[in-house]
């Protein structure tokens, strides 16, 4: 959830729609748009739809967006990390370098849930095959999660050595050896496949901020 702080921030980024309509998710947009929906009750007893759009590689100066609709009409819209209100809480939207980290709406009681994916969407395709064929999924998840551990384990020590061979920071902390010396190649292999398992928990919404970047999006 986020901090007292940071919903004073959001609040202020939130910038009222203009009522246009909710695009289609086309099937060439599954990595570059994330969109997920949220059934609430409205105050006169309708069912309401809100739906978070964000595309990835954002607008023409590269500012990504997450534009809430209501109904398929566009109600709002705000720079991440956003929060919009909405009846009887908040949608909260959070982003990584790898896809959304958070799409949860916060009830005022402090309960929260994620919204929906749209069945179109990357997300929604990996959420049906958690539902279809649910080992599958827990082993497609497992598989990324070791493979960010050892990545991580692997990487690290070498990053290491390499920061402390600079000049100013050797003759101030001293050099670190790496006990891990792995050829280039399989270097470039690790970090390939460190990124499709980050991606890969990016379509679930599962984030940690050691291993999936936050250390490079200023998270900690």
């Amino acid at each position: 959830m986020f901090s007292d702080w940071k919903r004073r921030r959001a609040a202020e980024r939130v910038q009222p729609g203009d009522g246009s309509p909710l695009q289609r998710f086309r099937w060439w947009q599954p990595f570059t748009r994330s969109l997920l929906h949220l059934t609430l009750p409205a105050e006169d007893g309708r069912t309401q739809t809100w739906s978070v759009d964000v595309r990835h590689g954002g607008d023409d100066n590269g500012t990504v967006w997450a534009r809430l609709y209501l109904d398929g009409r566009l109600e709002a819209r705000s720079k991440l990390p956003a929060r919009f209100p909405v009846p009887g809480g908040d949608i909260e939207v959070v982003h990584s370098g790898f896809g959304l980290k958070r799409c949860h709406y916060v009830a005022a009681d402090g309960t929260e849930r994620q919204l929906v994916p749209d069945a179109a969407s990357a997300e929604g395709r990996r959420a049906r095959l958690d539902r279809s064929h649910p080992v599958a999924g827990r082993l497609i998840g497992l598989v990324s999660l070791v493979v960010l551990v050892v990545g991580l384990v692997l990487g690290v020590p070498q990053i290491v050595e390499e920061v402390t061979q600079i000049p100013p920071v050797a003759e101030r902390i001293g050099t670190f050896t790496s006990p891990v010396q792995l050829p280039a190649a399989l270097n470039i292999g690790i970090l390939v496949a460190t990124l499709v398992a980050s991606t890969e928990r990016a379509l679930r919404l599962r984030y940690n901020w050691l291993l999936d970047g936050g250390l490079f999006d200023g998270d900690g």
